[in-house]
């Protein structure tokens, strides 16, 4: 009954891992949210932050299952020689690296930190308060100031890589969002809505897999683990990935039509939730 009872958690992990990764309301902070709530616990202490991270993959999965043919291509054209450094796949994954230092740099430096004061409900309401406020000026101020006609272009510049790079900064802090962030940065670089959107789910396929590979070599490798914890991981990855390559498309598709302030608008209310949730003490 245990087992069940476990893989029916990590089913419902998986479900709101698949919905919010690439929405700008916060993965990490959500499943924390959920796993305090319906009290998910493994037999590893760091079983649960390990969990959070390595399901993620399965969203990441999502992105290279959707974007296969832009990924291939960049492989096909990786050299200058065949298209150009401009348009190469070198340049592309330059790009990428580039935007990927700063994040990374703090997430090593202050991960601990992070974990050990932040990875809680009540914080992550603040933080996913506080973020909305910052979605709702940034796009207001610059939403509006992307140039017209390259809603789809990632010929990303230097500048540019290091400016998503700066502000995917703020991802370390769980209820920032991760997307919410690198989209912010991209507005400021002056990228328009839809091409900082696929610039942080490619920037996310080597942040998330990094990240991963950090939380199992922190927890001792997945060969501590028991049977019913590689098993929930197993079912939590499947299904984050299911649910994300739905989540995407849509998402991708709304943007080209709507402003994100719904999203921040849905952190505001569920911050106040979460808030009044820990004041009852169901935290």
């Amino acid at each position: 009954m245990a087992t069940i009872q476990f893989i029916l958690q990590s089913i419902i992990l998986g479900i709101v891992e698949g919905i919010t990764e690439f929405l700008p309301v916060s993965s990490t902070g959500h499943l924390i949210i959920f796993q305090n709530l319906i009290n998910f616990q493994g037999t590893n202490p760091h079983y649960v932050e390990m969990y959070t991270y390595v399901i993620q993959l399965g969203a990441i999965l999502a992105v290279i299952v959707l974007y296969w043919k832009k990924i291939k291509q960049t492989l096909v054209d990786f050299f200058p020689s065949r298209v150009g450094y401009q348009e190469s796949g070198l340049k592309f994954w330059l790009m990428i690296v580039l935007a990927c230092i700063p994040g990374a740099t703090i997430g090593i430096l202050f991960d601990n930190t992070a974990e050990k004061y932040l990875f809680s409900p009540i914080p992550v309401a603040i933080t996913l308060f506080l973020g909305a406020i910052l979605m709702i000026y940034a796009e207001n101020k610059l939403r509006t100031k992307a140039p017209v006609g390259r809603d789809r272009d990632l010929n990303v510049s230097p500048r540019q890589a290091v400016m998503i790079g700066l502000f995917q900064c703020l991802a370390v802090i769980p209820g920032m969002s991760r997307s919410a962030s690198t989209i912010i940065g991209g507005w400021v670089a002056g990228l328009p809505t839809v091409a900082a959107t696929e610039f942080s789910f490619f920037l996310a396929i080597p942040v998330m897999i990094g990240m991963s590979l950090l939380k199992v070599v922190k927890i001792g490798g997945l060969a501590i683990l028991t049977s019913q914890e590689i098993l929930s991981l197993a079912v939590g990855f499947i299904v984050s990935f299911l649910v994300a390559v739905i989540v995407i498309q849509k998402f991708i598709s709304y943007l080209q039509r709507k402003p994100m302030r719904i999203f921040a608008i849905y952190r505001m209310i569920f911050a106040v939730f979460v808030l009044a949730a820990g004041l009852a003490g169901l935290f």
